[in-house]
């Protein structure tokens, strides 16, 4: 056996061996993989082999499509078969929301390329005879969906990456994995060690066990599943081309043909943990004993739509375990605090999600970064506060939920609440909808009188409408009041730390009492981050940004830290106000004194205000006069008392996110995640403005940013005005320019102040003019395209 490997990946599924093979594709020979038994052994083999492109993120949806389109590339390389069966699939709507879902899915799928359309219950019965369409309101085709052979398939891969120079060890179990001093890694194994620069854990079933081999936990939990394959079918074996997929959401199941049968799994409620005090190592080909009684209803509902698998026996049942993340997405990337070990698990659809997952983990490990943003299957998107405790009950959920309807507005009860700050009674006592943002408790808004105490997962307006409409009144009008802790923060010190800041991130970086903004980059010029950078004194820097993205950030400037400099994440032990509106001032003034009331926009200082120890910074996300109040949370409580005390003769008013994403809308502030990404440039953004080209250092991402600055971006973030009905836009909507699909929505919303229904997108350079219509729903809204913020155009309030 080789003792030595640029690459060693542990797990011989689907998943490990299509990194095998794509690190051999960009150009890593002299690569490794070890599996404890054969290849596939883990929930591989008991596959049921189906794929499809069907995804609410954008990303992972094309990650989809490269894996379906990559099958054939693989039978070319090798000469092996995959067992493909293009044969297409429908998704079935019984009601008005899974309908709205499905016209949501075919929008986004405009854009992408994708060759999805909505069809009627008549098409179904056409399409997909064996269907019962009483009831059915319509689905969504898809030419691309088909299943394979799970083996044949994994083989492929294998096969493909040893022509590539890979190397595959068998039947070798992996004891222990040991960083060296270096940041090199020891594989130990029972057939000796192999010592490498990178490890990769594609462990599969065992991906826990293999985390803790090097101290890692991976938030992941397997489940059982289960589906029954029947005997022969006349409605079948009738036919001369074989029967598409269809997936019915209603009944959780997926069906499918096998040979002269039928194939049908199910996600039911009564679901069941396998393995919760962890996989056993002799687990591997077997299968679980069948347990019919938990998939019962799902057996009767599914009989009545699909009336023929009541007409046939039962072949043979296969229920085994396969494991997911705590919001069903792959864990895929560098582990944080662990310099040259990757992850590639939890990927519960391997043959729908693994060449796509292997193509991002590969172009990371050989290019530093991926074609695209991976940030819905990244490991950093879970903090370090994550346990097994937070992870099962979330897994059950996302399993429940695998055929459910998705909102755009949705918040999900499993494992709340998890994180709290001290403010979670006060705000609770005062009415108010919780959200969660990474395991955190955030008020979304603040229910009045006899309004309910949850908002109504809807593709449409919801009932948090009027309250979100009241607290941005409130903003408007005169003052109020919301948490801060939501916010990544970091504190930067030492003697090099402005040298430091200057080369991570591509703006300006204030002077002391002085704060600014920038984006940061990563070396092809792609959006890493968007930062408020605050200058405490010459050697100590506060950075802001993006709350759920900690995790993400602390790895980067981990990656590029230098010496003297200090690094820490600061996020939970700073926490208070911000207080925004006309009467911001006089608040502030009230409680901290006249010494605040000349502060200058972007000026930061720190003051006692009550018995708070305080930083306060002149800035806003309203895009209002405003101010961000930062304390220790220990004295949270207190600070509230005197800002409540000061804002009360201004009926100040606490208001949550879902007002805070109105505001920003009248001012065309772009968010996290949404306008800003991995997927876009500056240019294209206008964060190009917050570049400081001038300054000396050679930041990150430098070429790349100058690059684009002088060729020009090729498309441009615009505002719209639609002409909406009750549904406004959320993302990803196809945006029509004279008649043809150009661009997508980036986020939108309704702006309550101005009282319109907008849309922030990215569409080409050129056509700022062209006719706009945006599809909502699967209508078409006419779009007029805005040049001037809604609400303080010249910034007269916000910087006065």
């Amino acid at each position: 056996m080789k003792t030595t490997a640029r690459a060693v990946i542990i797990g011989g599924g689907v998943v490990g061996c299509s990194v095998l093979y794509h690190l051999t594709k960009l150009g890593w020979s002299d690569v490794m993989l070890i599996e404890r038994s054969e290849l596939t052994s883990g929930s591989t083999w008991h596959a049921a082999g189906g794929f499809h492109t069907l995804n609410g993120d954008t990303n992972m949806a094309a990650l989809q499509g490269y894996t379906i389109r990559l099958y054939k590339e693989l039978e070319e390389i090798t000469g092996m078969s995959c067992g493909l069966h293009h044969v297409g699939g429908v998704t079935l709507a019984d009601n008005r929301d899974r309908f709205d879902m499905l016209l949501a899915e075919r929008a986004k799928h405009r854009y992408m390329g994708l060759d999805t359309h909505i069809v009627t219950p008549e098409e179904i019965a056409k399409i997909a005879p064996v269907t019962n369409i009483d009831g059915i309101l319509g689905g969504l085709y898809d030419p691309l969906d088909g299943h394979l052979d799970p083996s044949g398939t994994t083989h492929a891969y294998a096969k493909a990456a040893r022509m590539g120079g890979a190397t595959i060890e068998t039947h070798c179990m992996v004891r222990e994995t040991r960083q060296r001093p270096d940041g090199t890694w020891d594989v130990v194994t029972d057939k000796g060690n192999v010592h490498a620069e990178h490890v990769v854990n594609a462990g599969g079933l065992w991906a826990r066990e293999v985390g803790a081999m090097a101290g890692v936990y991976l938030p992941l939990h397997p489940m059982e599943h289960q589906y029954i394959v029947t005997d022969d079918v006349p409605e079948i074996v009738e036919r001369s081309d074989e029967h598409p997929h269809v997936m019915d959401p209603a009944g959780e199941s997926y069906l499918r043909q096998e040979g002269r049968g039928l194939c049908i799994g199910f996600y039911e409620q009564p679901c069941q943990p396998w393995a919760v005090n962890g996989t056993p190592w002799d687990f591997g080909h077997e299968l679980l004993p069948d347990n019919l009684d938990k998939i019962e209803a799902s057996i009767e509902f599914a009989y009545r739509r699909f009336p023929a698998l009541g007409r046939a026996g039962v072949k043979s049942v296969i229920h085994g375990p396969f494991t997911f993340a705590p919001d069903g997405n792959p864990l895929v990337g560098p582990v944080p605090g662990m310099p040259g070990y990757w992850s590639a698990c939890g990927v519960m659809a391997g043959f729908s999600q693994g060449g796509g997952v292997g193509l991002m983990l590969a172009q990371w490990m050989t290019a530093g970064e991926c074609e695209r943003d991976v940030s819905a299957m990244d490991v950093a998107r879970f903090g370090d506060w994550i346990t097994p405790g937070y992870t099962r009950p979330k897994v059950i959920e996302n399993y429940q939920k695998r055929f459910s309807v998705s909102y755009p507005n949705e918040e999900l009860p499993a494992a709340r609440p998890c994180r709290q700050t001290p403010m979670y009674e006060i705000f609770d006592d005062l009415g108010a909808v919780w959200g969660a943002q990474y395991g955190l408790e955030v008020a979304n808004y603040f229910a009045s009188g006899d309004e309910p105490r949850y908002e109504t997962p809807s593709f449409r307006r919801s009932n948090a409408f009027e309250a979100t409409a009241r607290e941005v009144a409130a903003v408007r009008e005169s003052v109020g009041i919301n948490e801060v802790q939501n916010f990544g923060k970091y504190l930067v010190t030492g003697p090099q730390a402005r040298a430091w800041l200057d080369r991570i991130m591509a703006g300006r970086i204030p002077q002391p009492g002085r704060m600014s903004l920038t984006p940061m980059l990563s070396p092809a010029g792609r959006l890493l981050g968007d930062f408020t950078v605050s200058c405490l004194s010459d050697t100590a820097f506060q950075l802001t940004a993006s709350y759920g993205a900690q995790a993400m950030h602390m790895r980067w400037f981990l990656a590029h830290g230098q010496d003297g400099v200090h690094l820490e994440n600061v996020s939970d032990r700073l926490t208070g106000f911000q207080i925004a509106g006309p009467k911001a001032r006089e608040v502030l003034v009230a409680c901290g004194g006249a010494v605040l009331g000349d502060m200058r926009f972007m000026d930061l200082r720190h003051a006692s205000i009550g018995m708070a120890d305080c930083l306060v910074q002149r800035v806003s996300y309203t895009g209002d006069l405003g101010y961000e109040i930062y304390c220790d949370p220990m004295a949270q409580r207190a600070l509230w008392r005197t800002l409540t005390e000061a804002g009360a003769p201004h009926f100040m008013r606490p208001f949550g996110m879902r007002a805070m994403m109105s505001l920003r809308l009248d001012k065309f502030f772009g968010s996290w995640g949404a306008e800003f990404s991995p997927d876009y440039t500056p240019g294209e953004t206008g964060m190009d403005r917050f570049i400081a080209w001038s300054k000396e250092a050679d930041f990150i991402g430098r070429g790349a940013a100058e690059a684009e600055r002088a060729k020009g971006a090729a498309r441009q973030l615009v505002a719209y005005e639609v002409d909406a009905d009750d549904a406004d836009a959320h993302g990803y909507e196809p945006i029509w320019l004279d008649g043809a699909v150009k661009g997508f929505v980036t986020s939108g919303g309704y702006a309550h102040h101005a009282g319109k229904s907008i849309a922030l997108g990215l569409i080409p350079r050129g056509l700022e003019d062209a006719k706009a219509q945006i599809e909502i729903l699967g209508e078409m809204r006419d779009a007029a395209r805005l040049t001037e913020p809604l609400f303080d155009a010249d910034g007269a309030r916000m910087r006065g």
